[in-house]
């Protein structure tokens, strides 16, 4: 698994316009994906920052999302307006939390 999580930041009036693009795409990255979880929150509305938290099944399967129509063109629509530290990480040694 594959697990992607950072934040972005956005100018602070553009928080709003950000997340509703991201709710344009949400569903694409769902569905019969390989998307176990997919989240962009506001995190700081004042600020302009977002969190971002996504669980994919393998690589090829966010690679797929990167390069799905609907991604690239929320990629084009935002660059150079955000900014942040987004990383993915393989995920191992899954267990409960409380485990």
């Amino acid at each position: 698994m594959i697990l992607v999580t950072g934040q972005v930041d956005v100018e602070p009036g553009q928080a709003e316009a950000f997340r509703a693009a991201i709710d344009r795409i949400g569903p694409t990255s769902r569905v019969g994906s390989g998307c176990i979880f997919y989240a962009v929150t506001i995190a700081d509305p004042v600020a302009g920052r977002m969190l971002v938290v996504e669980l994919w099944e393998s690589q090829e399967a966010l690679t797929a999302h990167l390069q799905n129509p609907a991604t690239a063109a929320f990629l084009h629509e935002w660059s150079g307006r955000m900014q942040g530290d987004v990383r993915k990480y393989d995920a191992v040694n899954e267990r409960s939390l409380m485990d």
